[in-house]
């Protein structure tokens, strides 16, 4: 006797429209209180969008060198097409901006291994290389002074670059570190566990206004008469001991949640103590610790926008210093909503990937 599952025998377009009432009912009416709070959402979208799309897209003014070529009450995006390259690298030699690019794309090659899904011939040997030879490769690249570039100071760097710049290289420092620092704090030895819960508590414990403003101020004054520390460097190891020590408590979560009858299994294979750590202990932790630490390196992504506090232009940095154009003023609400939807955008694409990750990780284990 054949089976039938309800609605395969319906034609395309019913079964479609069946699919999204199905949907509609679990998700936005499956209960008073959710069907209450639809509507009201409905009702607050239907009052803002459409002001929204005559303002952005419909009164907008699209093309443009000037601020005379902005008429009526839409968004001027002409300030935002004149002013893109400022925004994306800041000031940095346009003669030289093909390097950015070259840079962007070296960033990319290496991690298309790491990040794709399915079989990657030697992903490990490529992740390693992603934190390890692409940096190097990179700063080259931006840098220069050798190989014939010319050198490009780090204070003509500016704009989305520098966020992508000081995000990668604090991410590539926080995690291993954070990961040691996880360790530290569950080892049996005292004098390490209450080092490793010494710093874990410290920079938890200050603000990370405080410690830019420190290492932009204090640390020069510190540094023996003659020698100096480039600001975007000294900015970047703060964010990365900052940020260490919130990524050790996301992985020792992490750590918690693996059953202590791996780590005694891997020892009854043989394996030392760091073997059954890198091999058994932390592969489960980290997938345990996956949420936390995407959510560690979206805040982190966000909070690079502070460094304009010490001097230094990342995208809102260079934003701000556009509107004080006496050529461009008024401009604030286009500036600010290009800077929001870039950093939206930028932090979506983070947060889908880890979904698709976790969801990978997830397969065939039980939730």
């Amino acid at each position: 006797m054949a089976c039938s599952v309800p609605g395969l025998d319906l034609p395309g377009p019913l079964r479609l429209a069946k699919h999204i009432t199905d949907w509609c009912r679990r998700n936005l009416f499956s209960s008073p209180f959710n069907t209450l709070l639809t509507m009201l959402v409905a009702a607050f979208l239907a009052w803002t969008l459409p002001a929204l799309f005559r303002w952005a897209v419909w009164d907008a003014t699209i093309a443009g060198t000037t601020r005379a070529a902005c008429g009526g009450d839409g968004a001027c995006w002409a300030f935002i097409e004149v002013r893109l390259p400022l925004f994306f690298v800041g000031r940095y030699p346009s003669s030289e901006r093909w390097r950015v690019l070259l840079a962007l794309f070296t960033l990319a090659a290496f991690c298309i291994p790491v990040l794709r899904e399915g079989h990657v011939h030697r992903r490990g040997l490529w992740f390693v290389l992603l934190f390890t030879a692409c940096p190097a490769i990179v700063a080259v690249l931006l840098l220069g002074g050798v190989l014939g570039l010319r050198f490009v100071d780090t204070s003509l760097w500016g704009g989305l670059m520098i966020d992508v710049v000081v995000s990668f290289v604090t991410v590539a420092g926080a995690i291993p570190l954070g990961i040691v620092l996880a360790l530290g704090r569950r080892s049996q030895l005292s004098v390490i566990r209450g080092l490793s819960i010494a710093y874990i508590e410290l920079w938890r414990g200050v603000p990370l206004l405080t410690v830019l403003f420190m290492s932009a101020v204090i640390v020069p004054l510190l540094l023996p008469s003659g020698v100096s520390a480039d600001r975007l460097l000294r900015a970047m190891v703060a964010m990365t001991l900052f940020n260490s020590a919130y990524m050790a408590e996301v992985v020792r979560g992490g750590l918690q949640g693996v059953p202590s009858g791996q780590e005694e299994a891997a020892g009854s294979l043989g394996l030392r103590w760091s073997q059954a750590q890198a091999l058994v202990v932390l592969p489960q932790a980290l997938r345990v610790a996956l949420p936390g630490i995407v959510n560690t390196v979206v805040d982190l992504f966000k909070d690079v926008t502070l460094i304009t506090i010490i001097g230094l232009s990342d995208l809102l940095g260079v934003v701000n210093q556009a509107l004080k154009d006496p050529a461009w003023l008024g401009m604030a609400r286009e500036g600010y909503a290009f800077a929001a939807l870039v950093f939206f955008v930028a932090c979506f694409l983070m947060s889908s990937y880890s979904r698709r990750l976790e969801r990978r990780l997830n397969r065939g284990h039980a939730s």
